[in-house]
């Protein structure tokens, strides 16, 4: 009983911090790409609260990587990777210049710049348990899981729930209700 009760308690903290983040998170047209990075970063992280990857994925290190060239990105993402875990699993953070078909993903996100590559990362991951992020408009409707947004002048993320299946992940009715779905 004391264990559900922990458990509860802590799965409400970070649905609150979770909310709470999402609802304050303005973005101004003059935001420094610093600031940018920390706001993707934690989203980033907190996708691996609530999206459930298969058992064979939930060994050896959690691997988030990165398609394109962003130095506070990377800033960010490792200064996370150094402090935190994806449930047991350390975080390692991987610049890829070239996707191969025998590398194991957890997160690939996929700048705005190197978009034109979606397709090929989709085709590199099919039949793996890899979440596809990116942050241009429309790309969730072209096969991403996740996009990052910017409405009324706050970061926000559309989610294709359907995507997200095609790679055997589950995703949390809360991250769903938190997002501007997509089909």
């Amino acid at each position: 009983m004391f264990k559900l009760l922990a458990k509860m308690k802590k799965l409400l903290f970070i649905l609150l911090s979770f909310v709470l983040f999402t609802s304050s998170t303005m973005v101004k047209p003059g935001d420094s790409e610093e600031a940018n990075a920390k706001i993707k970063a934690i989203y980033i992280y907190n996708f691996t609260k609530y999206i459930e990857w298969p058992e064979s994925y939930q060994e050896g290190s959690f691997v988030i990587g990165y398609i394109g060239n962003n130095t506070a990105l990377l800033t960010e993402l490792s200064k996370l990777a150094a402090s935190k875990k994806a449930g047991n699993q350390s975080i390692e953070i991987r610049n890829i210049s070239k996707l191969d078909d025998n590398s194991k993903y957890h997160i690939i996100f996929i700048l705005a710049d190197n978009s034109t590559q979606l397709a090929e990362v989709l085709a590199k991951t099919k039949g793996k348990s890899t979440l596809i992020v990116t942050e241009k408009p429309g790309l969730a409707q072209k096969g991403a899981g996740i996009n990052f947004i910017v409405e009324d002048n706050k970061q926000k993320i559309e989610l294709s729930k359907e995507n997200i299946s095609k790679y055997k992940l589950k995703v949390a009715e809360t991250l769903v209700k938190l997002s501007n779905p997509v089909n």
